[in-house]
């Protein structure tokens, strides 16, 4: 199966699931010259910056394990380049979507965890 489709497959489930849950989902993929951001939502007054990850197994770890220091910093950048063109003087947070499909049907999901303030805009968890 193409990851291509299973990310975006995954993409689709976490904007959903946000504005299900009380997100107002501002922009998806949002792409800059130096990164993507894969949703950015408001929750509350809150500007969240979410990056998904979709896996359709466990054994290799958890998903919010792949959003590595290299990748936390061009989230970070990213956010602070969207805010900055924006003029958006808000509260900012970034979370992690964890999408888990099931291996037998890819397109069917299994179950989906928000970690809010998954790390901070240092990079640090």
């Amino acid at each position: 199966m193409n990851t291509k489709k299973i990310g975006d497959y995954g993409e689709d489930c976490a904007a959903k699931y946000l504005s299900k849950n009380g997100y107002k989902i501002v922009k998806r993929n949002y792409k800059t010259k130096f990164c993507e951001i894969d949703i950015i939502a408001y929750d509350g007054d809150c500007l969240c910056f979410v990056e998904v990850k979709t896996r359709n197994r466990e054994d290799y770890g958890l998903a919010c394990e792949a959003v590595d220091y290299k990748k936390r910093q061009k989230i970070i950048k990213g956010a602070l380049f969207y805010t900055s063109v924006n003029g958006i003087d808000a509260p900012v947070r970034f979370d992690v979507a964890e999408v888990y499909i099931n291996s037998s049907h890819l397109f069917s999901t299994k179950k989906i965890n928000i970690i809010k303030n998954a790390f901070d805009a240092s990079g640090a968890y």
